[in-house]
């Protein structure tokens, strides 16, 4: 896994808690750190990142990926603009990343192996994303694709379909994407 995975939980650690929680989230972790963004990691320390976050927030570690894929997302969003600012809605940016960002993601980083995502589009804003990758993480992708509707001001509905943490081949999630007043959450 890239090192800039880590560089990204590292800066939300800091975010939310100061400077010096990421420190302590490495000693919890038992890790030493020192990610650097162009080096490989195993995906193993950073599920034990990810399992410390969750023992502090007192949170799931799934709900804590999903935490860290959202935050990602947007700041990924601040970072690299130019992948989303010629779209208008969550689907137009989800539909480019098999073709667009992952390619550039490689041209970058040789090694990286992206997750590799088959879409069907339902309707203007509802998709079926079957989702592969050899680290499932389809939390984090849960998490990012609610990072992305939050950037276009929508709210995300995702439904995990098939999970290959449940024993499926793949992972499938059914999506739908509206505005904060389509929220079943906001009468709650």
């Amino acid at each position: 896994m890239k090192g800039i995975i880590f560089n990204l939980l590292e800066g939300q650690v800091e975010h939310q808690a100061g400077a010096s929680a990421w420190d302590g989230l490495l000693d919890d972790a038992g890790l030493d750190g020192g990610y650097s963004a162009i080096g490989d990691y195993p995906t193993s320390e950073l599920e034990q990142l990810v399992a410390a976050q969750a023992r502090r927030a007192g949170t799931t570690e799934r709900d804590a990926v999903r935490s860290f894929g959202h935050g990602s997302l947007l700041t990924l969003a601040e970072g690299f603009p130019d992948f989303f600012t010629p779209h208008d809605r969550t689907v137009d940016f989800l539909l480019t990343l098999n073709d667009v960002i992952h390619p550039q993601v490689r041209k970058l980083h040789a090694a990286a192996r992206p997750p590799e995502f088959d879409f069907t589009v339902l309707g203007d804003d509802e998709l079926r994303i079957v989702y592969r990758s050899h680290r499932h993480l389809c939390g984090m992708a849960e998490g990012m694709i609610a990072g992305a509707a939050t950037y276009y001001g929508q709210v995300a509905r995702i439904t995990h379909e098939a999970c290959v943490l449940d024993g499926a081949s793949d992972c499938v999630l059914h999506c739908t994407f509206g505005g904060p007043d389509d929220d079943p959450r906001a009468d709650a």
